[in-house]
């Protein structure tokens, strides 16, 4: 399985950018389309609330609550899909994820701004592995302390991409919108809620 390490200080990010085949790509993402109850999260940003650009769902085991954002979300039970992806990618990451946040981005319109998956609940040194289906959307770094290192990677349908070690501690990613018209995309980000 082709893979490749990105040359990042302070972080540990490995890129698989052909983790599930074509046409299993295709039939993951029409399941998770149709077998995923998905909702528009609103937040609260300077007193006023804002949708977010993208729709989400939370799934995981028992008690795998998560708050980002404002939010907190409770875990929806997995699916026989996600278990069947859960699986995939545990047998590469060596970590038995307990949760997965699911973003679907409509169009290039809809986006992700720069944040890290730092949150108090996901422990030291979390491991987050995403995965995308669908059209290919840039993913962009900022280091919090150097910020003019700035790699990205082009997250291509069917892609896993592994962030480890110190990578949230030192890191920011985001999805930024794009005017090019796109075709959707699903995200899938699996974590262990601690």
């Amino acid at each position: 399985m082709h893979q490749q390490w990105l040359s990042m200080p302070d972080a540990d990010v490995t890129f698989y950018p052909a983790f599930f085949s074509t046409d299993e790509s295709a039939a993951l993402l029409t399941a998770l389309q149709q077998g995923i109850a998905w909702k528009q999260e609103a937040i609260k940003l300077y007193g006023k609330e804002i949708a977010l650009p993208r729709l989400t769902a939370w799934y995981g085991d028992p008690g795998a609550t998560y708050a980002y954002s404002g939010l907190t979300v409770h875990p929806l039970p997995w699916t026989e899909t996600l278990l069947t992806i859960k699986a995939r990618v545990e047998s590469v990451a060596g970590v038995t994820f307990n949760s997965v946040l699911l973003n679907r981005y409509r169009d290039g319109r809809d986006s992700v701004s720069w944040h890290a998956d730092d949150e108090p609940e996901l422990g030291h040194n979390p491991v987050i592995a995403s995965v995308t289906f669908g059209a290919a959307r840039a993913f962009q770094f900022k280091h919090k302390t150097l910020p003019e290192t700035r790699p990205s990677v082009m997250l291509t349908d069917g892609s896993l991409l592994l962030m480890a070690g110190a990578t949230q501690h030192n890191w920011l990613h985001q999805i930024p919108k794009v005017k090019a018209a796109l075709g959707e995309r699903i995200n899938l980000t699996f974590r262990v809620i601690r």
